[in-house]
């Protein structure tokens, strides 16, 4: 892939992620710019010097491979190029199946129909929100019209740039660029409607609950703490340790905060689980890129593909 094909698509990506409540915005003049694009030298540096981290399964079924990727959705210009091995498997497959294309143009447009007739915060926690914007070195209205919970996804993800992190790095983002570089087909596993669905409460007391205490752990700094372990076990491929998330992530204390994660990962996984294999049955080889958090707990994707009838056999770096 060369850097002008990265960057074009990257911008394409970039105003997605935007969409999705993940980007920056206008900053105060005291406070630093986002990341820069990488420049060609960078770029080329990172090509040639990329490694694999992650985690890795292949999936084999009717005499065909395909692959399940973990992924995380911040990342460092380190990771922003495919290692040797997740080269060679997007090289044997037709289709990269990601949870949503970040690249798709009408992500933002289908977002904000999903949420229009959300609940909004109480007035304390907008205050709160407010003042985590203003930290954060955004303008004053850049949130606005966004969803609470999306609000505070935006801002725990800018948080993380303290731990020089970020969301215009993300795997999704890496694996979409390198994708359409090749021309390899980009599916979706789920639409935007069903990841709002289940990212967001439909409660609006427990919407509020979640809400306070998330912001409770903005407040402290322990918000981008959190990202940067979960990102350290991500890259050293520490399956272990992704599964006692729950154990040390300070996200799973209320009934609030559990009955969430479990939305999130556990009941989104048999779904995902047969998009991978209905796709894998069309006769297409697939390499499904989704959260790594979604290969932990009871109903972990390889032990739900394994149901299935693949053989799952994890891909050691």
């Amino acid at each position: 892939m060369t850097q002008r094909a990265y960057v074009r698509v990257r911008t394409c990506a970039a105003a997605a992620v935007l969409a999705l409540g993940l980007g920056g915005a206008a900053a105060a003049p005291a406070c630093p710019p986002p990341p820069a694009p990488p420049s060609a030298a960078q770029w080329q540096a990172a090509q040639r010097d990329a490694r694999d981290v992650g985690l890795l399964w292949r999936l084999s079924k009717d005499g065909r491979d395909s692959w399940l990727f973990g992924t995380i959705h911040v990342g460092k210009l380190a990771w922003s190029a495919p290692g040797p091995a997740l080269r060679q498997a997007l090289a044997r497959s037709d289709v990269l199946a990601l949870e949503i294309d970040p690249t798709d143009p009408q992500i933002a447009a289908r977002l904000q129909q999903a949420t229009r007739d959300a609940p909004a915060a109480d007035v304390a926690l907008r205050q709160r929100l407010q003042a985590q914007a203003v930290a954060a070195c955004l303008s004053g209205d850049a949130l606005q019209g966004l969803h609470p919970m999306l609000q505070l996804m935006t801002l725990t993800l800018l948080q993380a740039r303290q731990e020089d992190l970020d969301a215009a790095f993300s795997q999704e983002l890496m694996l979409a660029t390198a994708a359409r570089a090749a021309g390899l087909r980009i599916v979706a596993l789920e639409s935007v409607e069903q990841q709002i669905a289940a990212l967001l409460p439909q409660d609006p007391v427990q919407m509020q609950r979640l809400l306070e205490q998330s912001l409770d752990q903005l407040d402290r700094g322990r918000a981008s703490t959190v990202l940067r372990r979960l990102a350290d076990a991500w890259a050293d491929g520490d399956l272990g340790m992704l599964e006692r998330y729950a154990q040390w992530c300070e996200c799973a204390e209320t009934d609030e905060q559990r009955a969430w994660l479990q939305r999130l990962n556990d009941e989104r996984n048999a779904h995902l689980a047969k998009g991978i294999d209905a796709l894998h049955m069309r006769g297409q080889q697939v390499f499904a890129a989704v959260g790594a958090l979604h290969m932990t707990g009871a109903q972990a994707l390889p032990g739900l593909l394994r149901q299935h009838g693949y053989q799952v056999q994890r891909v050691h770096f």
